[in-house]
């Protein structure tokens, strides 16, 4: 194999690919990232965790011999970054070693065979259809965030993709949804075309991130989402653009649902800038262990308050629109940030019941974002 690349080309190619590979692997092929020079002029390079798969065509190449091997993801990645601006690279195989030049830097790297490599087989994905890049992003943001951590809840640990019939005015809608027990994430939007009878999938948590970073780069263009109940394939920048394959997490996401509060009767009004910043503030003296603040509703104000044994106590008062009786319920300030963070604009609609019930909260009735927050005692 022969083939030259700009280093900019094949910096931006090997910074998509080499996130994807753990740093330590108990299998060696596995920290490799698989360069495929094929006669027609472009360049595919590969990485795999197993469970993740990306490949990007780089068409900006010119290819002396075809031809295809693998070598360790990360030190290519290093070598492509120091490299001076506007250099070509040339990448050689000969004698199991990767030869890489540009200008006067010369590096030979061990190298292990493109068989050994091991891809991901997709088998048949009969579900697909197209999303906005822009859309697709900003449902990730809304949710992934709610991703629970817990590894013994495996089921949780990813975005629960599917599709209803529950929309405005019986609008079939595609739903994302993510909780950790603690509080829901969900985004609603149309339906895209193709996508009905879909199977309901969860996507995993490390495929969720390495898509969000993908998009950055196309938010203008479409996304063609092909999946079937076990494998998910994400497709950007069309024809020799970036392709993220995924395994589906097996299990049955709970019907999150039921949590969703529908006569949370006391409605608070603020704003979420100022009641984000309140928090935060307040938030400051509460130990690592509790991280509760406690909200005390009166009639258009609320007094935020954390009282901590070790570091004393902090209050703060914000404007509300606020008329139902008073009320006292406590949160996690780091989740109630989390959900704050999320919400643009300058309203924010707090639903409540009692100290002990699930909050709803959501911009206005109108938002394809909403979420539920569980409190805590304080």
């Amino acid at each position: 194999m022969k083939a030259t690349i700009e280093r900019a080309t094949l910096l931006h190619s090997l910074s998509h690919v080499q996130s994807v590979v753990e740093r330590r692997n108990t299998i060696p092929i596995l920290s490799n990232v698989l360069i495929d020079a094929s006669s027609d002029g472009g360049v595919k390079v590969m990485a795999t965790d197993l469970d993740l798969q990306v490949v990007e065509t780089m068409s900006a190449a010119s290819v002396e011999s075809a031809g295809a091997i693998t070598v360790s993801a990360h030190l290519l990645f290093d070598i492509a970054r120091k490299l001076p601006d506007g250099s070509q690279v040339s990448l050689e195989t000969a004698d199991n070693r990767m030869v890489v030049k540009a200008g006067r830097s010369r590096f030979q790297l061990p190298t292990l065979p493109r068989d050994d490599f091991p891809t991901i087989v997709e088998g048949d994905l009969p579900t697909s259809f197209e999303i906005p890049a822009a859309t697709l992003a900003q449902l990730i943001d809304r949710t992934r965030f709610a991703i629970s951590t817990e590894e013994t809840r495996y089921y949780l640990n990813g975005i629960f993709f599917h599709v209803a019939e529950d929309g405005p005015g019986g609008q079939p809608v595609l739903k994302a949804a993510a909780t950790d027990g603690h509080r829901l994430a969900r985004f609603t939007l149309a339906r895209p075309d193709g996508a009905e009878g879909m199977p309901d999938v969860i996507v995993p948590r490390k495929c969720v991130a390495e898509l969000r970073k993908l998009l950055e780069e196309s938010l203008d263009t479409n996304v063609e989402v092909d999946l079937s109940a076990s494998k998910i394939r994400f497709t950007m920048g069309g024809e020799g653009g970036i392709v993220l394959t995924s395994k589906l997490i097996d299990g049955t996401f709970p019907d999150y649902s039921r949590v969703i509060p529908t006569g949370n009767d006391k409605l608070l009004k603020l704003d979420p800038k100022s009641f984000f910043s309140g928090v935060d503030r307040v938030a400051t003296i509460a130990t690592e262990k509790t991280r509760a603040v406690k909200m005390a509703l009166d009639q258009d104000r609320v007094t935020l308050s954390v009282t901590s044994p070790d570091n004393g106590t902090a209050a703060e008062e914000l404007a509300a629109d606020y008329s139902a009786e008073g009320l006292e319920i406590g949160f996690n300030a780091n989740y109630l940030k989390d959900i704050l963070a999320q919400i643009e604009g300058d309203n924010v609609e707090l639903h409540l019941a009692d100290a002990g019930a699930p909050t709803l909260i959501r911009q206005n009735s109108d938002s394809p974002a909403l979420y539920v927050l569980m409190p805590m005692r304080v």
